[in-house]
């Protein structure tokens, strides 16, 4: 019993981070119908960010003197990095997406494909392919009750995925911006006819996706301990899986699918081998498209052609 109790509070950190990336694909596809390959190496990109900020602020400095890195010092590093990450993404909006607009479906998936090898192999030549150890810029205590093992940094980054997730949800729930986002969703040239800034509104959408790509690739930095240029294949295969099995193009879905992931792959690895960790997201991949390819929190729609 304490060894599941163990597994479920790993799988639910790690399927925190997958909901944040997750998040991303899915307010995208809702908007535009678009699957933005891209945007795992926003992820990737994002805790480069957040890496580069603690570095300034002088981590290094802190740890060689053995002091604790300032809290608030950790929330400016988070905000650089979704900061930086939100312009990361409008910018690939409006240079590579918006363009295709109206193209057929096929060429903005094709330059989404594009654009991720693109940052991928720029980050491997700016940064190098070597891993890089994360700063601790939350250092670790250990807490044992009962024999299950919790850190504060496990602790975080539940604390911090729920704060943004519940930020979405009113963000969407309870704005213009994001009554303006669900407008798209239904139909995008009805929004327009009504006089709703549609570009304004889909810039908005990739800023929002990209910033919680970035939180999320910071406490993947935080959890996994290092970080690398290929880190978000994976990583944001994994995110993806996780909005197609919560209902692409549903928010909450999204959220509850990368929880399932980060569980269903902590148990593979807990109960069969750590050999089967990954390959378990590409099965659940395979039953929900066999078995109910709407999500387990999506609807069907029909569409005119």
């Amino acid at each position: 019993m304490t060894e599941l109790v163990q597994q479920l509070i790993n799988g639910l950190s790690l399927g925190s981070i997958y909901a944040l990336i997750a998040l991303g694909y899915t307010m995208v596809y809702g908007v535009l119908k678009l699957i933005n390959f891209a945007h795992s190496e926003v992820f990737m990109m994002g805790s480069y960010f957040g890496f580069f900020t603690a570095v300034g602020l002088g981590i290094e400095h802190y740890e060689s003197i053995g002091q604790t890195f300032p809290l608030y010092y950790a929330f400016v590093v988070l905000i650089a990095a979704m900061a930086g990450a939100a312009l990361l993404g409008v910018t690939i909006e409006l240079l590579a997406y918006r363009p295709l607009r109206n193209a057929p479906r096929l060429a903005p998936l094709i330059t989404a494909i594009g654009v991720s090898l693109f940052l991928q192999n720029l980050a491997t030549l700016i940064f190098t392919p070597n891993p890089r150890r994360y700063p601790a810029i939350i250092r670790e205590v250990r807490y044992e009750l009962g024999g299950v093992v919790v850190t504060n940094i496990k602790i975080a980054i539940l604390v911090v995925a729920i704060a943004l997730m519940a930020g979405l949800h009113l963000l969407v729930q309870k704005t213009w911006t994001g009554k303006a986002m669900r407008a798209l969703s239904v139909n995008l040239d009805a929004a327009r006819l009504m006089g709703v800034n549609t570009n304004r509104v889909i810039s908005s959408t990739f800023a929002i996706g990209s910033a919680l790509a970035a939180a999320g690739g910071i406490l993947f930095g935080l959890d996994q301990l290092t970080i690398k240029p290929t880190m978000g294949v994976l990583t944001g295969l994994k995110a993806f899986v996780a909005a197609v099995l919560g209902g692409i193009g549903n928010i909450p879905g999204a959220a509850v699918g990368g929880l399932l992931i980060g569980v269903a792959e902590q148990l593979t690895a807990g109960y069969l081998s750590p050999d089967y960790r990954d390959a378990i997201t590409f099965v659940i991949l395979i039953g929900i498209l066999l078995f109910k390819p709407e999500g387990l929190l999506g609807v069907v729609r029909p569409e005119k052609v």
